[in-house]
């Protein structure tokens, strides 16, 4: 043991004299290079003399980068997002400066703004030569992981805070936003996420589910994190009764959808019990917030939307390797956008302005603070992980959702699945890794391109309005857009159409391929009498327009050539909705009975043999209505894992099968039969809960009696089971040790890049347990919400 113990120092020392040898090097070549960067007197020195400047400069520049950066870190949560990029890198050349100023004799000497470029630099190189060094030593690297890991294990004991029962795994959810089942399958297929093919080889499964008419990350994934995502009718709409425009990607507008669906089912969400949410536009309850659009809108020292961050660039080293994959990706995006434009490629939508910043924080920022995220979180030990990797969604709205561009994503993609697989293996406890997706994408020419003109301004044409002669362009909905403003502390709002004036103009919304048309002078929801009487050519002018698939106006559905379908009479709008796919009707039917669906809904056309439709707004990759793969998204879960059941329609009953498996987690494994009916109430899943009425506790979670209250259950009592489900088995009987993830060819390199430098920015301790789970916006004591 003793000699194994001085070869493990021996390995350490050694590493530590090579990378600064490394960075005694760079730093000679860096003077060689810059004109206002020396290391020798105005006498001038010796080679010798010069080298022990360097190694005397490079070595007090790595202790002040180690043992200084980490104090100033807590500074830098004090400042705002917008300076974040700058600070860093003043603060990194500001350590070079006092290290420069060490030297004996004041050989070193440098520009301030060379001081900046030499510590970048130095600070790249002495973290790619300390991961190019523990690649060659398997042991020290997963000692390290287990150190870590230790440390936080006493960390949590000391304040007091006893995880879950040690053996009960934890599982990780991790949504790849807008891929399709059939592109991942199609990935799988062509090797690009090997990762993921080595999953589905062996230890998971995979299967597709259908999304609800609104097809997109705010339905959708308030439904999945929140169990009811009902009166969400599109990604914007106008409600009457406020004069407000409701946009799913605005952080009031995410926070009051938030507020309705816990009202609505008496639960706080999936993450309640010990659970982490990253990057996501809800908190699904979660008290470990980072990134999540929903409480971005807070103010304060206990709500700093941005401090994942923060928390991510406290250590140099990432700042560099972030900010040049940042500039790497946006030149990417400007030579693929120009190849494009030369080949003349069709469709088409312009990709200039600010956008290829927005791709490179969508697929570089982003990207690296989640999965930095996720990794602290299993390194704590977590019980639950919900994580929204937005990449692949917003290169398809603007390059397509098939292609080399969205290929090059989903090959990082992999990537990082493969890192987060690798550092499961060397946390805590076991974790299960669940992939999804909460919508598709669908390809087609814009409404603009292929018919010059705005869906807006045909509804004015049909109203008898006047119209401009020049078509405007429709402003995209992307997530990541909202996310840039959110990290920038900039507000979301989207001027005069987020209160659109009083006036008996129609306020027409674009989701994807779903519109919405409002008309504010009517109260309520307007009859189709009463537009037909008011605007008589509008809706024979919508319907029998080439580019629109059907309407719907109260409660009656209709289609090209003056077809008519009344959603109560049925069958009826069954076989009118047979193009658009299963279970088209009956989405079309849910919608009408929301509190705030529109005047008039607009499907735009689709063609069920290329699957393409025309988005209302400015993506040749879209989602938001009916039609193509965006409305199959995939679901992939490991094997050990109860089975789903029956197909999965809505996101609300993805939910009740996430939750299912959080509590078989918690709980002792038994098998659990899938009941007929709705997935949300298979066996093993308690039925809905009505309005107002607190949802059942699930195993191991405190039971809301009602809100406010404290939990009657303590955390890892056992919950009587409900009636006609089997009886728990008893902690004594064995329980089937879980599967630990397969790893891809990319796992082991790329988590020695990260982990050592991301762990120490990530949280690792959860507060105490509160009876509302800490995400209601009016709350009177602010959630801990974000990384530290």
């Amino acid at each position: 043991m003793r000699r194994g113990r001085w070869r493990t120092t021996g390995s350490a020392l050694v590493r530590v004299i090579l990378v600064w040898a490394v960075s005694t090097l760079t730093m000679l070549a860096l003077a060689g290079i810059l004109p206002d960067f020396r290391l020798q007197s105005d006498d001038g020195d010796s080679v010798t003399q010069i080298g022990l400047t360097a190694a005397w400069g490079a070595g007090a520049f790595g202790l002040l980068s180690a043992l200084v950066w980490p104090v100033l870190v807590r500074a830098l949560l004090l400042v705002p997002a917008l300076v974040l990029g700058l600070l860093v890198f003043f603060l990194n050349g500001s350590f070079l400066l006092i290290a420069l100023s060490l030297i004996p004799a004041g050989h070193g000497e440098a520009a301030p703004e060379t001081a900046v470029v030499v510590a970048a630099v130095m600070s790249a190189v002495a973290s790619a030569t300390s991961t190019a060094l523990a690649v060659r030593d398997d042991e020290a690297y997963r000692r390290r992981l287990y150190r870590l890991a230790d440390r936080r294990r006493r960390r949590q004991g000391r304040a007091g805070r006893a995880r879950p029962r040690a053996a009960a795994p934890g599982l990780v959810f991790l949504q790849l936003d807008g891929v399709g089942h059939e592109v991942l399958r199609h990935a799988c297929d062509s090797a690009l996420m090997p990762t993921v093919a080595g999953w589905l080889d062996g230890s998971h499964r995979l299967a597709p589910w259908r999304t609800d008419w609104s097809s997109q990350t705010g339905a959708s994934q308030l439904g999945i994190l929140h169990g009811s995502n009902f009166d969400v009718p599109a990604f914007r709409w106008y409600e009457k009764d406020t004069g407000e425009v409701v946009v799913c990607n605005r952080p009031t507008s995410a926070a009051e959808l938030q507020r309705r669906a816990i009202e609505r089912t008496g639960d706080g969400g999936l993450l309640t019990h010990d659970g982490a949410s990253r990057g996501n536009l809800f908190s699904g309850g979660a008290d470990q917030l980072a990134l999540v659009l929903s409480v971005s809108a807070r103010r304060g020292r206990a709500n700093r939307s941005r401090a994942g961050y923060f928390a991510y660039f406290s250590d140099p080293a990432n700042a560099v390797r972030t900010a040049v994959s940042f500039v790497a990706e946006a030149a990417r995006e400007v030579g693929q956008s120009l190849r494009a434009r030369i080949r003349g490629d069709r469709p088409r939508v312009a990709r200039g302005g600010l956008y290829p910043l927005i791709r490179a924080f969508a697929t570089v920022v982003e990207r690296d603070v989640v999965v930095a995220a996720v990794i602290g979180d299993m390194l704590a030990g977590r019980a639950a992980v919900y994580a929204d990797l937005v990449a692949y969604d917003e290169v398809a709205h603007h390059s397509g959702p098939h292609g080399p561009d969205t290929d090059r994503v989903l090959q990082r993609l992999d990537r990082s699945l493969a890192l987060i697989a690798r550092v499961a293996e060397h946390a805590p406890r076991e974790y299960r890794i669940v992939l999804l997706s909460d919508h598709g994408q669908s390809p087609g020419e814009t409404f603009l391109g292929r018919y010059g003109l705005t869906l807006k301004d045909l509804v004015r044409a049909g109203c008898g309005l006047p119209v401009s002669r020049r078509a405007g362009r429709t402003r995209s909905g992307a997530e990541a857009r909202a996310a840039v403003l959110a990290a920038l502390h900039r507000p979301v709002e989207e001027g005069e159409e987020a209160h659109p004036g009083a006036g008996s103009d129609p306020v027409v919304l674009a989701s994807g391929n779903l519109a919405l048309i409002s008309f504010p002078d009517i109260r309520g929801r307007a009859s189709r009498e009463r537009i037909e009487r008011t605007h008589p050519a509008l809706l024979a002018t919508l319907a029998n327009h080439p580019g629109v698939g059907f309407l719907l106006v109260d409660g009656v559905v209709l289609g090209p050539g003056g077809a008519t379908a009344r959603l109560d009479v049925p069958g009826e709008a069954e076989e009118l909705l047979a193009p658009f796919g299963p279970g088209a009707a009956e989405a079309v039917r849910r919608t009408d009975g929301f509190p705030h669906v529109a005047d008039i809904m607009v499907n735009s056309a689709y063609d069920p043999g290329t699957g393409a439709v025309h988005a209302f707004e400015e993506q040749i990759g879209s989602h938001g209505g009916l039609g193509g793969e965006q409305g199959a998204p995939f679901l992939m879960w490991p094997a050990e894992l109860s089975d789903p059941g029956t197909e999965l329609v809505g996101a609300e009953a993805v939910h009740g099968v996430l939750r299912r498996w959080l509590r078989e987690a918690d709980g002792p494994q038994i098998p659990l039969t899938p009941a007929s009916g709705p997935v949300a109430a298979s066996a093993g899943e308690p039925a809905p809960a009505s309005v107002g009425e607190p949802a059942p506790a699930s195993v191991g979670e405190p039971a809301p009696a009602s809100v406010g209250e404290p939990a009657p259950v303590s955390v890892g009592e056992p919950v009587p089971a409900p009636e006609g489900e089997p009886a728990p088995v008893s902690a004594a009987e064995p329980v089937p040790a879980p599967v630990r993830p397969a790893v891809g060819r990319f796992g082991r390199k790329s988590v020695r890049k990260s982990v050592r430098r991301v762990v120490r920015a990530v949280p690792q301790d959860s507060p105490p347990e509160r009876a509302d789970g800490g995400i209601l916006p009016s709350g009177g004591t602010p959630a801990r919400d974000e990384t530290r």
